[in-house]
């Protein structure tokens, strides 16, 4: 019998949730670990619509990126995904900062689908001395424009934003999710071209076309939901005696118009 707690000592085992950033409130945060599991759902958001999917496919469990409780909950409601997750029994395990800094995690993933060769750590995070940042080669150089194009068809973006660099890109840097305040002040000192994130300020925006960078922003959930399908690979090898599933309602929140 599998417990989830058993697949919360797995994750721990792989992506220490002591090693998530100060701020995060990764772990698990609905449950008592003792529940037993024989379907679980992965996800980007526990959103309503992510807990009731899981609720009709019978699952335990729901194993995220972001917190399902990141903010003081002052009030329930019943239609929201704290209280549908104790109408249902249905436990949560989530994997935050922990997961983007573990080897193997969310950005490893991201330089996996972009194709990305040699890929090695771009900058440390202090506190734990593991890769916030990351970087690796293309197989050939590409154009400022081309190099956007290729993240919006490797992420499956409906769009992307990007500055154009001063130079044909070849070694890139990446951090998934809100990374561009991680983009480098000195992309040559710091031997990359381009640099791939989910969000970035004006300011960095800025900042980046006067570095002559190519700073490309894919959308939060873009460069994150890459990690669910090799995530739900590990799981479903180390624990074959569970269902997991990616969620289908784990969608963009918006769209590009």
């Amino acid at each position: 019998m599998t417990t989830v707690r058993a697949i919360y000592e797995w994750l721990d085992g792989w992506a220490p949730f002591s090693t998530a950033m100060s701020f995060d409130n990764a772990g698990l945060l609905a449950g008592s670990g003792a529940e037993e599991v024989r379907r679980a759902v992965l996800a980007l958001d526990i959103t309503p619509a992510v807990v009731r999917e899981a609720a009709s496919s019978g699952a335990q469990l729901i194993i995220s990126h972001h917190p399902v409780i990141f903010n003081p909950l002052r009030r329930l409601t019943p239609d929201s995904a704290p209280w549908l997750l104790a109408r249902h029994g249905i436990a949560a395990v989530c994997a935050h900062t922990n997961l983007d800094l573990a080897p193997g995690g969310v950005n490893t993933c991201l330089a996996q689908r972009l194709g990305l060769r040699n890929v090695r750590t771009l900058g440390v995070d202090a506190p734990s001395g593991l890769p916030e940042s990351l970087c690796g080669e293309l197989p050939a150089p590409l154009e400022p424009r081309a190099f956007a194009l290729l993240v919006k068809e490797a992420l499956g973006c409906e769009g992307v934003e990007y500055t154009e660099g001063a130079a044909p890109v070849r070694t890139v840097g990446l951090c998934s999710g809100a990374g561009g305040s991680y983009a480098p002040a000195d992309p040559a000192a710091a031997g990359i071209q381009a640099f791939v994130t989910g969000e970035a300020h004006h300011h960095e925006l800025l900042a980046a076309r006067e570095a002559g960078l190519t700073l490309v922003v894919a959308g939060h959930h873009h460069t994150e939901a890459v990690v669910l399908g090799p995530l739900r690979e590990k799981l479903a090898a180390a624990f074959p005696d569970v269902a997991f599933t990616v969620a289908a309602s784990s969608i963009a929140p918006s769209h590009h118009l």
